[in-house]
C-alpha cells in the first residue's frame, strides 16, 4: 500500500522537475579524463541535445583538485540541481596511482552560479573514528539526493574495509549537514547484493518510483543492475529487475541517468575498456535502446560523470567564466 506522504512526495518531486524541465534549454555534463594525477580533476562540458557534448575550458579542469581534496585528486563527479538556489556536488577523494583501495573519503561541494564552488572534505578514519568506518581502504563514487520529507540531502556511496567489517563493497548512506560541509550521521547500508557493488544513482520517474542503478562486481558478472522502489529507507521493499541495464557486452561503470526536455530519459556509462562512452534512450526508465557510442579522444575524454539540465542564463555565465580559446 502507498502511504499518502509517499505519494505526496513523489507529485512533489514531479511538478517540481516538470517546472525546471520548461526553463532549461542546455545541458552540462561533469567528469574526470583519466587515471593520472593531472586526470584526475573535475571538467565541464556542454550540449544542446544531451547527445553530443563540447568540453569547456579547452577540456582543462574547471577546478584544481589540489585545492579542493585531501589526496590532491578526485574522481566520479555527480552533480545536483539543489533547492533554494545551491547546486551540490559530490566527489571521490582519491589519487589512483596510489592503489584501488587507498582513498578514505570524498569531498563535499556546493556552488550558486556552477562556477564558484565552496568544498570540504569528508576523512572517514577521523570523522568516524572508533566506528567500522575508521577502516575504510576506499569511499567510492558519492552521489546526492534530496528527500523533501525530511528536508535533507543524503549522500550515498560504497565502501570497503580493512577489518573485515565490510568485506566486499557495499552501498551506504547519510544525511548531510545544513550547509553541506560534513555528513551529519553515521553512515547506515542501504543495500547489500552480497557481492560488491558499487557506482550507485538514483532518479525518481512522474509515478514517484525510485530507480536504483548500479554496477556489480565481483565474481558476480560485471554490469549495470537496477531496483525499483517506492520507500529508500526500506530495502525490504525493493525490487530488483531482470537482466543488465547496459546496451552493450563490453565492461561498463559510472552509469549516469538525467532527462531531456522532451521527457526522454538518457542512461549513459563509461566504457572504459572501449574508448568510449555510451547513451542509451528510454521512456519508462526500464527498457533501454541504445542512441550512440561516443568517441573519447582529444579535449573530450570524460571518465565516470554526470549530467544535468541548465538554463540559457547558466550557459552564458559557463561560456564567459570557462570559454574555449
Amino acid at each position: 500500500m502507498v502511504s499518502h506522504k509517499t505519494l505526496t512526495l513523489g507529485l512533489v518531486l514531479l511538478a517540481s522537475a516538470t517546472a525546471m524541465a520548461k526553463k532549461t534549454s542546455a545541458y552540462l555534463f561533469t567528469y574526470f579524463t583519466g587515471n593520472a594525477p593531472e586526470k584526475e580533476q573535475i571538467c565541464y562540458a556542454i550540449s544542446e541535445d544531451g547527445w553530443n557534448y563540447t568540453p569547456l575550458n579547452n577540456g582543462q579542469p574547471i577546478i584544481a583538485s589540489p585545492e579542493i581534496a585531501l589526496t590532491g585528486c578526485v574522481r566520479d563527479p555527480h552533480i545536483l540541481r539543489g533547492e533554494k538556489g545551491w547546486f551540490y556536488m559530490v566527489v571521490t577523494d582519491m589519487k589512483s596511482s596510489l592503489g584501488w583501495s587507498s582513498n578514505r573519503g570524498m569531498v563535499l561541494m556546493r556552488s550558486r552560479d556552477l562556477v564558484n564552488w565552496e568544498h570540504h572534505t569528508v576523512h572517514f578514519p577521523d570523522r568516524f573514528k572508533g566506528t567500522m568506518f575508521e577502516h575504510v581502504t576506499r569511499v567510492w563514487a558519492p552521489q546526492t539526493i534530496f528527500d523533501r520529507l525530511t528536508k535533507r540531502y543524503i549522500v550515498y556511496f560504497s565502501i570497503l574495509t580493512d577489518d573485515g567489517s565490510c568485506p566486499y563493497d557495499r552501498v551506504y548512506w547519510a544525511y548531510a549537514n545544513s550547509d553541506f560541509s560534513d555528513l551529519a550521521s553515521e553512515p547506515q547500508l542501504l543495500f547489500d547484493m552480497h557481492s560488491a557493488s558499487i557506482d550507485t544513482d538514483i532518479v525518481r520517474d512522474d509515478d514517484g518510483l525510485l530507480h536504483i542503478f548500479f554496477k556489480t562486481e565481483g565474481s558476480r558478472q560485471k554490469g549495470i543492475k537496477q531496483f525499483i522502489a517506492r520507500d529508500f529507507y526500506d530495502g525490504r521493499t525493493w525490487e530488483l529487475q531482470d537482466g543488465w541495464c547496459q546496451d552493450t557486452d563490453k565492461q561498463v561503470e559510472g552509469s549516469g541517468v538525467f532527462r531531456l526536455h522532451d521527457g526522454t530519459w538518457v542512461l549513459m556509462y563509461d566504457c572504459y575498456t572501449s574508448g568510449h562512452y555510451q547513451f542509451c534512450k528510454s521512456t519508462d526508465l526500464r527498457h533501454f535502446t541504445r542512441v550512440q557510442d561516443t568517441r573519447t579522444e582529444g579535449a573530450f575524454t570524460p571518465r565516470h560523470g554526470t549530467v544535468i539540465a541548465i538554463t540559457k542564463k547558466e550557459l552564458k555565465r559557463l561560456l564567459k567564466a570557462f570559454p574555449n580559446k
